[in-house]
């Protein structure tokens, strides 16, 4: 299963990972370090619980560090895909009431877990505008380009997902 398509014009990040509201960071596998060269996001025990949407051996967390892995593409997802989104993020949200720090994260840390905290924000009281718009300003005006994601939040992710289904 392709996970990532090719887009040479998107730049790295220039962190691995970035706070959106307290508790709740949002990151990838990759970005540019102050050496202005690529560098590997690795993850060790800064975080209580890590969500992978897309793995790379070696990128962590640490054994003993509560790692949920859900893989989906950076494109269409049916039914089920979006059943684990939703899942991901109600997860999220209830680890972030426990005081408990998560990263949501995939390749560069724009789109699918953009995807993830933007529902997690819905569920939190914004509105997918509000949700867009912070985590753009939080960790990169890049987040969240895949205008299907963008789709998906503005019906709904509930919503998305029945209209998948009934396509399947």
């Amino acid at each position: 299963m392709r996970t990532r398509r090719k887009q040479p014009d998107v730049p790295a990040p220039d962190s691995p990972w970035s706070e959106i509201v307290p508790g709740l960071w949002m990151g990838g596998h990759e970005f540019r370090g102050s050496s202005g060269q690529l560098e590997f996001a690795v993850v060790s025990d800064e975080f209580d619980l890590v969500q992978t949407l897309l793995r790379l051996p070696g990128h962590g967390p640490d054994p003993g560090v509560e790692h949920h892995v859900w893989p989906i593409p950076d494109g269409p997802l049916d039914g089920t895909q979006l059943a684990g989104v939703i899942r991901l993020a109600e997860a999220a949200c209830e680890a972030v009431d426990a005081g408990r720090r998560v990263l949501v994260r995939c390749y560069h840390g724009y789109n699918r877990s953009g995807l993830v905290v933007a529902h997690a924000l819905v569920r939190r009281s914004h509105s997918a505008e509000q949700a867009i718009r912070l985590i753009r300003s939080r960790r990169s005006p890049w987040a969240l380009h895949n205008e299907l994601f963008v789709d998906y939040l503005r019906a709904g992710l509930s919503t998305a997902r029945l209209l998948e289904e009934l396509a399947e």
